[in-house]
């Protein structure tokens, strides 16, 4: 397939901000799209990598000048006053591309596989002289563009591509394109977490043969937030199990031809993070073929007192010294669930059955590996104390699970809520900054953050500069600095737009509904709780759970 047909796709997308217009457009390219398929998928997410795959694509704005420079003649400085007119780099190689006498003479005809195949290289490229070897296969892609072209591709390189096109859009064109049921495609993306391998099964009629293997990530199901113990109770039904809530990262826990794998909620791959847990794994957990759900917590090496995440939130993206680091920062798991074991799926079986299994198969050690403790009961006060207990320890709070309930991956259902020690809290992502003033005129100090609609848009929903530290703490104005430094996009004044991609967890004392910001809301006497980096743009806090919050801010209970 010609690029060119996606870039008219790509724009399309932009001019619409209707659903149902998106999903028509994407369903027509995806029943034209033949062998390109996959790909084509793919791409019309800003993605060259399935969820669960853990390259990166890694090209910053600044190796985008330089390839922009060697594709156009054009100096650095040139391009830089040009971003700094334009804020976004697409247009800035619209606007050179353009200029281009000597294009239709030099240039050749991209095909959706070679973007493909020169951005993926991008990803693989290591050792001497890889700088210039990554500008050179994005140089070729822009002398060989046209205008209309080279916007999007410069948006796919830097993953800035924002033509509104959600998870949720997806399915429904892939359902559409091949006349199949959209929640057929929901569940078998909830299961392999790749839309490209799901079209191909979609195309081919062979959805029915998608089976759950272990090796490669799932989503996890997930929990309904609840204010109480007795909305706990009414959300999963009584008698409910419940469970320390862990104030650490969830993880899968692979094992197939005795090869031990973990991933992230994100999908994302970090066994080589965690040996030890490899070998907790290895040594304590009878089978040869599964996949269970976890919470791996840190804690003190010298008290055995449980850390918070940001504690060891540094472990997740470490990729040298990884064994001083564990010494630093040791970890236990909780084991809570099983989705596969011995090769048979166990998504279908009831969530008893589930925990009995674990309780037979784990070998439980202190300060290794566990089973997550529990509570089977009815009973408010008795909940109440157990919930009371988990604080003291220094968990989060509590799980609340549906005794009967079947594994949904990827799901808000009512089979399992939590009860957090603070209510109200919203992941939500930075999408731009303030530098600070006096002491913190080097620091960005002010966070400007959004949540996400339906369609998968980011919205603002207020500023946030409270919670953060000057200095000898986790998170600092130094460290948010240094995370969000190489994500500008644009800088106006004392204001720099980001690319979206730093999450926070931000707690507030209200929402009120408010003009000033895109969402229509906005977040009273917001503070920083603290980075997850164990979360992704996926994960981020939807418009519905800002308004379900809103609404039930009347005459709330707290869960004492």
């Amino acid at each position: 397939m010609d690029y060119s047909e996606l870039a008219r796709v790509y724009e399309n997308l932009g001019k619409t901000t209707k659903r149902l217009e998106k999903r028509d457009i994407l369903a027509e390219l995806f029943r034209n799209a033949g062998k390109d398929l996959k790909d084509v998928v793919y791409l019309a997410q800003g993605k060259v990598f399935p969820l669960w795959d853990e390259r990166k694509i890694g090209f910053s704005s600044r190796l985008m000048i330089k390839a922009l420079n060697q594709a156009t003649g054009i100096t650095g400085n040139e391009i830089e006053k040009l971003l700094n007119k334009y804020g976004d780099l697409g247009k800035v190689a619209e606007d050179l591309v353009a200029r281009k006498k000597q294009h239709t003479l030099m240039s050749s005809t991209l095909t959706v596989d070679k973007i493909f195949s020169n951005i993926r290289k991008l990803a693989t490229m290591e050792g001497q002289g890889t700088v210039n070897r990554k500008t050179q296969l994005v140089s070729e892609l822009i002398t060989n563009a046209t205008k209309d072209e080279v916007r999007y591709i410069v948006g796919l390189v830097l993953e800035e591509l924002r033509v509104g096109v959600s998870d949720g859009i997806v399915r429904d064109a892939l359902a559409q394109a091949f006349n199949v049921d959209a929640n057929e495609i929901e569940v078998a993306h909830d299961t392999i977490g790749d839309y490209g391998e799901v079209a191909i099964m979609a195309r081919d009629g062979k959805l029915h043969e998608l089976k759950l293997e272990a090796g490669r990530a799932m989503k996890v199901m997930l929990a309904i937030l609840v204010k109480d113990v007795k909305e706990g109770l009414e959300t999963v039904g009584k008698p409910a199990e419940i469970e320390q809530k862990y104030d650490g990262f969830r993880a899968e826990l692979h094992k197939k031809k005795g090869k031990i794998s973990l991933f992230t909620r994100r999908m994302e791959e970090v066994t080589h993070q965690f040996p030890e847990v490899v070998e907790y794994v290895k040594e304590n957990v009878k089978g040869d073929d599964f996949i269970l759900d976890s919470e791996i917590v840190g804690y003190e090496k010298k008290t055995g007192n449980y850390l918070p995440f940001q504690k060891i939130s540094q472990r997740i993206r470490r990729k040298y010294n990884i064994e001083e680091i564990a010494e630093k920062f040791p970890v236990e798991v909780n084991v809570f669930d099983c989705m596969l074991y011995d090769g048979k799926t166990m998504l279908e079986k009831d969530f008893a059955e589930r925990r009995k299994l674990l309780e037979k198969v784990v070998k439980q050690k202190e300060k290794k590996i566990v089973l997550a403790k529990n509570l089977i009961s009815d009973n408010e006060k008795e909940i109440l104390k157990f919930y009371k207990e988990a604080l003291k320890a220094g968990h989060e709070g509590v799980m609340f699970k549906n005794l009967h309930a079947k594994y949904r991956p990827g799901r808000y259902v009512g089979y399992m809520a939590k009860l957090k020690e603070v209510l109200d809290t919203l992941d939500l992502v930075i999408v731009a900054a303030e530098w600070g003033h006096g002491k913190r005129a080097k620091s960005l100090s002010s966070y400007i953050v959004a949540c996400k609609t339906e369609d998968g848009d980011l919205v603002e929903i207020g500023k946030v500069s409270t919670g953060v530290k000057e200095k000898d703490a986790e998170v600092t104005f130094e460290t948010i600095t240094d995370e969000l430094k190489p994500l500008i996009t644009a800088e106006k004044g004392n204001v720099v737009e980001l690319k979206p991609k730093i999450i926070i967890e931000v707690a507030f004392e209200e929402i009120q509904k408010s003009p000033t910001y895109t969402s229509g809301m906005a977040l009273r006497f917001p503070r920083v709780i603290r980075f997850r980096l164990d979360k992704g743009l996926d994960d981020v806090s939807t418009l519905d759970d800002a308004e379900r919050i809103y609404n039930a801010q009347r005459g709330r209970q707290t869960a004492f």
